[in-house]
């Protein structure tokens, strides 16, 4: 057996093994996520993750992540006993049997004094951790669920409502009235086979923050989800002689942009595979940045450009982080992004 295939494997690199929560309010449950890098040059895929208690709810990428690309583990913890905590949760992969831990760690505590740090968009009486939604690489068939937590700054009970939903999403909340002071989670869940195409699909919902709110910027939620194609039909002589798609840069710095009205780069993509490559969605998460592809078939060993342009005065109104989503019939790599990084 040659040298090469004795190293063809997966590698598992977490961002970090162990965080610090500090203070979490007591039975208020607190989210934590994890990012991880497949270091490796094979697919690496995530066998089980076990949490050491009951108290974490842990949720994983269930499809196998491809060589130098990343994903996230989400853990929900249920501080429902007072005092110092110490949680883990065991990762197997099919890297090895020998699991990785990721830890947490903190103080569970009857009230958590600042809440600006874990709440930093204030819309008056109430206070939520994030405007902008992502569900993650969804299959068809999938109910995916996300959460996002809010805290009721009023003296009454608030009662949470999303405006605009659309038919493919559904709210619950947790509790239906928030009492004064205290925190609440909207828990949304997608129906995938109700989304309108492959791809990026986007929308913007509304928090209602009084009765007969109406909608504007500031109340704004937008709201992402990603549906990838489907290959579990396909063969194995078919994957065989796939097509393969190739980036050249998945990570792209603008810098320097102060006084500009756009600025442009250009990455170079590639079918490296042995039959057709088609690029079936080529989009944007972000309205500051725009994207455009010379070909969208490529033959094997063919190559085209993509040029990235992003719009500065656009920025400040942009919520999510700046991507471009390409979406393709490579059964190995459905879908690529290549990360924006916007430095003024």
């Amino acid at each position: 057996m040659s040298a090469a295939i004795l190293h063809a494997q997966p590698r598992f690199v977490p961002d970090v093994e162990i965080k610090k929560l500090g203070e979490v309010e007591f039975q208020q449950p607190k989210k934590v996520v994890f990012g991880f890098t497949n270091k490796g040059n094979q697919p690496l895929k995530i066998t089980s993750a076990k949490a050491s208690c009951g108290c974490i709810d842990v949720s994983f990428p269930k499809t196998a992540i491809p060589a130098g690309k990343g994903g996230e583990i989400s853990m929900v913890y249920d501080a429902n006993i007072l005092g110092t905590f110490y949680k883990e949760v065991e990762i197997v992969t099919n890297v090895s049997e020998a699991p990785v831990y990721l830890t947490i760690q903190g103080t569970v505590v009857t009230d958590v004094k600042d809440v600006g740090v874990e709440y930093p968009i204030d819309l008056g009486n109430v206070q939520i951790e994030t405007n902008y939604l992502e569900f993650d690489d969804v299959h068809m068939g999938e109910h995916p669920v996300v959460e996002m937590s809010l805290i009721n700054k009023e003296h009454t009970a608030f009662r949470p409502e999303l405006m605009h939903l659309p038919s493919y999403l559904s709210a619950q909340y947790i509790p239906e009235n928030v009492p004064a002071g205290k925190r609440g989670i909207i828990r949304l869940t997608l129906d995938s086979d109700k989304l309108l195409q492959m791809g990026l699909n986007k929308t913007s919902v509304y928090l209602s923050r009084y009765m007969g709110d109406k909608i504007s910027d500031a109340n704004e939620i937008q709201i992402s989800a990603v549906l990838l194609p489907d290959f579990s039909r396909m063969s194995e002589e078919e994957k065989e002689n796939a097509p393969m798609l190739s980036v050249s840069e998945s990570h792209v710095e603008f810098a320097a942009l102060s006084g500009k009205s756009k600025a442009s780069h250009t990455i170079l993509v590639s079918n490296n595979g042995k039959s057709d490559l088609h690029f079936e969605q080529v989009q944007v998460f972000n309205e500051a940045v725009s994207v455009s592809l010379g070909n969208r078939v490529l033959k094997p060993g063919a190559s085209t450009k993509l040029k990235v342009t992003v719009t500065p005065k656009y920025l400040k109104r942009a919520k999510g982080r700046p991507r471009v989503l390409l979406i393709t019939n490579d059964p190995m790599q459905p879908k690529a992004v290549i990360n924006i990084d916007i430095k003024p």
